[in-house]
């Protein structure tokens, strides 16, 4: 990892999903915060400047693509936005696409190999064409 930390949003209503991601996030160098609603992401992601949202998909009251859509407007330049679901990989591959997503990433995928998809997807520069195949 890089000197200076990852700062992390991530935003799910699953309370234990957001220990577990906050608890492995953090144990790799990521500087995570979190969020349990869709609402107030957008102000909380212009006011924290994030470098990454990692957007829970299924979340009640906004779904994570318009949360995204609402978020990218007030979110500093170089902020990535990536889904996470437990959906079926070739629709949530297909909704990070529509939605403008900077990439996407399955809820099976835990631990350092989450950590590394994070840190890869932050490295990468952002292009319309460059959303990562992330399993």
């Amino acid at each position: 990892m890089s000197e200076m930390k990852i700062r992390v949003l991530v935003v799910d209503d699953d309370q234990d999903q957001l220990v577990l991601a906050e608890r492995t996030l953090s144990a790799f160098g990521f500087d995570v915060r979190t969020h349990r609603s869709s609402l107030g992401v957008s102000n909380l992601v212009r006011t924290s400047a994030p470098d990454l949202v990692l957007l829970d998909v299924n979340i009640p009251a906004l779904s994570g693509d318009k949360v995204l859509a609402l978020a990218r407007a007030q979110a500093p330049a170089g902020t990535k936005f990536i889904l996470f679901s437990a959906s079926d990989e070739s629709k949530l591959r297909a909704l990070a696409r529509a939605s403008g997503a900077d990439g996407y990433i399955s809820k099976s995928v835990q631990g350092e190999e989450l950590a590394q998809k994070l840190e890869a997807i932050h490295q990468k520069g952002r292009t319309p064409e460059a959303t990562p195949a992330v399993r």
